[in-house]
């Protein structure tokens, strides 16, 4: 979540006259993530997410994720939902920009996670991709492979000024891993962005899942992946492999992997580790000044890249 777009009381008043959500009484931005605008809305009801899609988020695509959000929560998941305007619409228009609002999901994102804590995460991954199996709409990974040739392709002739070399690694890194990127892997819906502050706990229990627009359809352990590099690395870049243990055995409870996802899984996170390597260098050398984003450091994913590059099978994840 961040703020890229202003908006002002009178604006935002207008844009909730569609809606039923009582008495605007406050609202602020928020500062986390790098997508779209986020705010926080209280009204004399109940408080609510205001989101102006920005950057990456094509309008086509609300359809998708708005409707994912309905189709989980009617199967069980706990993740938040849009509310209808008046006329039966998920979404506006304000300050330009298609809107939503969505309902606010109790809870908080842990700062320090444990092994407990992504065996939960494991386990509600899997609830998640089994709940999303009978959803009719379908929407390709935009930050696929090709999608990491298009950024790469952005960012490669200034690489070197955020490391010396990185140009070169990174080019050779795409080559392999377009050479043996799977294709015959169990697909279906994944979240592609559960990172820590997309997942709620409230105590040790796990309340929601947050932030589906990166939701795409690909490879389900491709998504395990995304979370053994989300949540299994220390601060100080040392891989916890009871951690990744930990999340694995939860994944497995609910949905066993088969054996040749079991066998992709290190490729499949050292692609994890480059996708969110490219989109980090990418917004580290675009982003304006002034915005009210926390930009995120994109050598953090390519120290994570080179541990999977050392990883000869799943067992050194925990995987028994």
């Amino acid at each position: 979540m961040a703020v890229y777009t202003d908006i002002n009381e009178v604006e935002l008043k207008e844009f909730l006259q569609a809606y039923d959500t009582g008495t605007l009484l406050s609202f602020k931005g928020i500062a986390e993530g790098v997508e779209n605008s986020n705010f926080l809305l209280h009204t004399d009801r109940f408080p609510l997410i205001l989101t102006l899609y920005e950057k990456r988020v094509d309008e086509n695509d609300l359809p998708f994720y708005l409707g994912l959000m309905q189709h989980l929560a009617e199967r069980g998941l706990s993740c938040p939902l849009p509310l209808p305007r008046s006329d039966g619409a998920l979404y506006g228009e304000l300050c330009g920009r298609p809107a939503a609002l969505i309902s606010f999901l109790e809870g908080m994102w842990l700062r320090k996670s444990e092994a407990r804590h992504c065996r939960e995460l494991g386990a509600a991954l899997a609830r998640m991709h089994i709940a999303g199996q009978d959803f009719s709409i379908r929407r390709e990974n935009a930050l696929s492979l090709k999608g990491w040739v298009d950024l790469w392709d952005k960012s490669a002739a200034r690489a070197d000024e955020v490391q010396t070399g990185l140009e070169s690694e990174i080019t050779d890194e795409l080559a392999l891993l377009e050479d043996r990127w799977p294709v015959d892997l169990p697909e279906g819906v994944i979240h592609a962005d559960l990172f820590p502050d997309n997942v709620f706990f409230i105590g040790d229990e796990l309340s929601g899942l947050i932030d589906f627009y990166f939701a795409c359809n690909d490879f389900l352990a491709y998504d395990l992946a995304i979370c053994l590099n989300a949540w299994c690395f220390e601060k100080d870049g040392a891989f916890n492999v009871t951690k990744a243990r930990a999340l694995i055995e939860g994944y497995q409870s609910v949905r066993p992997l088969n054996a040749a996802e079991i066998e992709a899984l290190p490729l499949l996170a050292r692609g994890s580790a480059l996708r969110f390597f490219l989109t980090r260098l990418y917004d580290w050398l675009t982003t304006p000044e002034g915005a009210l984003v926390v930009k995120k450091d994109p050598l953090e994913y390519l120290r994570y890249l080179r541990f999977h590059r050392s990883v000869k099978s799943a067992g050194e994840y925990g995987l028994s």
